[in-house]
């Protein structure tokens, strides 16, 4: 392992230690303003969805784009919390016997296991809306526009065309198997979106131009099919005690992946294509880009 390597994933575990510090508090046993409690069950299972570990890559991107223009990082801190309580929503959801049906996530026992169905379901539900409320509120301390933008474009990203119709496609593709073309669009909707908006939403929270970004949700599509690409070869070469997960689970429900229909090689070869793509987008930004040429390094090279 490079030098280089140690001190980004030095980097990430800190800043991940950060989030999971920051999601303690948001996630904690007392009502904010306008809340009239929060039931015992419900919070320690919304706790538990959200900090069972993980690399925290999406708030970190937030949290990189932002320092890319000088943004406000408290704020930045509290958009990717956000992210995060939303992302954990959708790990919660994907989890339960009626979509993937899997028992452990990060080897440890999933929502639905640890509490019971119904509880899952409504701690899901208190994420996803959980992070709009985190967004809206007066602690993130950003003008009354850029988090209308924010709120629009993350509500957009886990959506109808976003993250949530990609799992509708991903549903369907168990029965109808996608060409190429398809297996793209459904990747980049179900893992991409989220990615996306996580790089968008620094040149937002930093009020910068259009081009830029536009410039910024380029990047994030690059390096989300960079990271599903990843993804699927490591179901198919990481074993389950790496990932935390069960793996071969694509393989076993006929699942199509770019993996499958290409085959490993081609499939490595294909990520240093993407990584070398996500660099190439930033080349305007100079060294001031590093960290986040490096994350895109990362999301291809990641060992889980």
């Amino acid at each position: 392992m490079s030098q280089e390597t140690i001190s980004f994933d030095h980097r990430l575990s800190s800043f991940a230690k950060s989030v999971e510090a920051n999601l303690d508090l948001l996630l904690s046993t007392h009502p904010l303003p306008g809340e009239l409690a929060r039931p015992d069950q419900l919070i320690e299972a919304m706790h538990y969805g959200a900090l069972n570990g993980g690399k925290r890559l999406r708030p970190y991107l937030v949290m990189e784009s932002t320092r890319l223009f000088g943004g406000n990082e408290e704020a930045a801190m509290r958009v990717g919390c956000a992210l995060e309580c939303l992302h954990s929503y959708s790990l919660i959801h994907d989890d339960l016997p009626a979509m993937d049906n899997d028992d452990l996530r990060r080897g440890k026992p999933t929502v639905h296991i640890a509490y019971d169905e119904a509880t899952a379901i409504l701690a899901g539900d208190g994420l996803l809306t959980y992070a709009f409320d985190i967004v809206a509120a007066p602690e993130t301390e950003l003008a009354d526009q850029a988090k209308v933008q924010l709120v629009l474009e993350l509500a957009r990203a886990a959506g109808i065309g976003g993250m949530a119709g990609g799992q509708s496609l991903d549903l369907g593709a168990e029965k109808a198997t996608p060409d190429e073309e398809g297996i793209i669009l459904l990747q980049s909707m179900k893992t991409g979106a989220l990615l996306r908006f996580a790089c968008e939403a620094g040149a937002i929270i930093a009020g910068k131009s259009a081009e830029d970004r536009r410039r910024l949700r380029t990047f994030g599509e690059v390096i989300g099919r960079a990271f599903q690409l990843a993804d699927d070869l490591l179901d198919v070469t990481a074993d389950a005690k790496t990932m935390g997960k069960a793996t071969g689970k694509d393989a076993d429900r006929g699942k199509a992946t770019l993996v499958g229909l290409h085959g490993i090689a081609w499939a490595e070869a294909r990520l240093d294509q993407l990584v070398e793509e996500a660099i190439g987008i930033l080349a305007p930004y100079g060294d001031k880009a590093q960290i986040l040429k490096a994350t895109a390094r990362f999301v291809a090279d990641r060992k889980n």
